[in-house]
């Protein structure tokens, strides 16, 4: 016990009546009752204590105080007249002998109420995030980050993973995201990057010979903010293991995290192993997503056949799929806003009909499709009272706006989804390659690092246009859980002659690649162990387990959608001798706004 009290603000209890006590924390609510009698509410990290002042003494002590000041109160435990069930400590009350000052808070206002800081504008709760957290609704989750975080490690050292910290001042590396560089002081001109990922490291520990590596890595990327994705920083538990492959990794993840999400939950099930694996194509085709929320029991039905011809304009040469819910209670200013929200997202237009309980098709573009009821009724297989949300274009854009329609109706009708579980899966087999959008040309669709499946036979048969390069998968698999890909992961790539084959696809030649990768490819040439690995986001886990909409509410100090610091002022300037020091010149400034 510290020495300035003897107890925390939740500790005292019936038992500890009649003792001399010292506790100390912030005054967090001052009720006066009368002229000398007053009930003061103290908080510390632990919780809270009513202290009753009533002397004249302690009321004018008191009265000088504003509220979030911290005291210390030396007093004597006493059983309250009025009790408070609803709190650990609502039994009991100290009556002060001493009250001491110990920081005085020097504003009469705050910038919000602390127990209703979650109401705040997001602004000023980054601004004055250090009373944002003194909310214990606040502070609980940045506790059970701790928790888990802590769980996570003894769960990895368990399973016979060593904890290795890999450089944060590295070379930039194309890895899909924008660096942030560091410049070099010593050597003028040249820069430093912060890691977007240690792939590159963990995979050189691989060839160095060790055998099971993790951390709990930072990772820095210079990308906008999500709902689920942090600006600048984020952590993620980083993983690789040597002579392994998929099956490997999959057993570690399965034994690990199950325990951890029923024990750290919102929700207090999770799913068991092994966890579903699912191919890319599949949940494409049956998600439209490859990010599918398992607790939903809704599928996407391709019915380009059956209403591909229907007379209506935007399906007519188009891909349309569909999605059919049972027992749809939905009035029709709730499918506008729903249709509105799917087209919000998906940047793609939801069309909607429905089976009314008579079996008649009506609303949305029920005229065109009524000429062939009967074949829609049949092949949808619709139940009276069923609704039809409906999405077309191409293949890709009806498959990810009929996913989002289908996330958008399962969240809407409880009966189709069971909102109180873990639903774990894998999606396995994707894509080796894809067509740039903008280039046009054969690009990688993940990680370029992947071994593709098949290895080096089927590389070359590409090479020889015996198959498409398009029909290639790669060994690479995503961790979903709830909708939320909690990470990537791949068997790596670890020949050099592959690696060069792989690159020369997409128009990058031996030369490229060694100047792009060089320590990895020359480490890979005094031979490399076969190697896989993952790295699941632990803000994206305990965003999850928190059941917050907002991975911001799950870092102690996060950065705003800007990607600013409002609480550190940063990024900030700095002075001219410090640019010149390091040999930079500012040839632009963003603009006040």
């Amino acid at each position: 016990m510290v020495q300035s009290r003897t107890h925390t603000c939740n500790d005292l209890r019936m038992e500890h009546i009649g003792q001399q006590v010292t506790l100390a924390g912030w005054m967090e609510n001052v009720r006066e009752v009368g002229q000398n009698l007053a009930f003061v509410v103290l908080r510390d990290f632990y919780g809270t204590t009513q202290v009753v002042i009533e002397t004249e003494e302690m009321m004018s002590l008191v009265k000088e105080l504003n509220k979030e000041s911290t005291i210390s109160v030396e007093g004597v435990v006493r059983e309250r007249d009025s009790k408070n069930p609803k709190l650990p400590t609502g039994d009991i009350e100290v009556v002060p002998s001493r009250i001491r000052v110990l920081g005085r808070c020097r504003y009469n206002e705050l910038p919000f109420p602390i127990s209703r800081s979650r109401e705040a504008d997001e602004t000023q709760r980054l601004k004055y995030r250090y009373l944002d957290l003194r909310n214990p609704e606040v502070k609980a989750n940045i506790v059970l980050r701790c928790n888990v975080v802590a769980a996570l490690r003894a769960a990895m050292i368990e399973e016979g993973f060593l904890e290795i910290t890999t450089p944060i001042l590295t070379a930039s590396s194309p890895e899909g995201a924008r660096d942030y560089l560091v410049p070099s002081r010593k050597h003028p001109g040249k820069f430093y990057a912060l890691p977007q990922a240690p792939q590159q490291f963990k995979q050189l520990l691989m060839a160095s010979g060790f055998d099971r590596y993790f951390q709990i890595a930072p990772c820095f990327r210079d990308e906008d903010a999500r709902g689920d994705r942090s600006p600048g920083e984020f952590y993620q538990l980083d993983m690789e293991m040597a002579f392994a492959g998929q099956d490997d990794v999959f057993a570690v993840l399965e034994r690990i995290l199950p325990p951890i999400f029923a024990r750290y939950g919102k929700y207090h099930t999770a799913s068991e192993a092994p966890f579903r694996r699912i191919p890319y194509l599949e949940a494409m085709e049956r998600y439209g997503t490859d990010k599918p929320d398992l607790r939903i029991d809704l599928e996407v039905t391709d019915a380009t056949a059956l209403l591909g011809s229907c007379g209506f304009g935007p399906f007519e040469n188009q891909t349309v799929k569909a999605v059919a819910v049972s027992g749809f209670q939905g009035t029709r200013k709730q499918i506008d806003s729903l249709c509105s929200e799917v087209e919000v997202q998906s940047g793609n237009k939801a069309y909607w009909f429905r089976c009314d309980e008579n079996g008649e098709l009506v609303g949305g573009i029920a005229k065109f499709i009524q000429p062939i009821k009967d074949q829609v009724v049949e092949g949808l297989k619709l139940e009276k009272g069923s609704f039809v949300g409906l999405a077309a274009g191409n293949l890709l854009a009806a498959q990810k706006t009929a996913g989002v329609l289908r996330n958008k109706l399962g969240a809407f009708c409880p009966a189709h989804m069971d909102t109180q579980r873990y639903e774990f899966c894998w999606i396995v087999d994707f894509p080796m390659y894809e067509i740039g959008e903008e280039s046009g040309e054969l690009e990688f669709c993940h990680n370029p690092f992947s071994m593709p499946s098949g290895g080096l036979e089927t590389v070359e048969k590409a090479i020889r246009g015996e198959i498409d390069p398009l029909s290639i998968t790669a060994d690479q698999y995503d961790l979903v859980c709830n909708g939320v890909e909690l990470s990537s992961g791949a068997v790596r790539n670890h020949d050099p002659e592959i690696m060069i084959k792989v690159f020369w696809m997409v128009g990058l030649e031996e030369e490229d690649v060694r100047k792009k990768f060089p320590a990895m490819y020359n480490a890979f040439c005094y031979g490399a162990p076969p190697h896989a690995g993952i790295a699941p986001g632990v803000d994206r886990m305990v965003m999850l387990l928190a059941g917050e909409d907002s991975i911001r509410e799950i870092i102690p100090f996060p950065m705003n959608k800007n990607a600013q610091d409002l609480m550190m002022g940063a990024p900030g300037e700095v002075t001219q001798a410090q640019l010149d020091e390091l040999n930079i010149a500012c040839t632009a400034k963003e603009e006040e706004p």
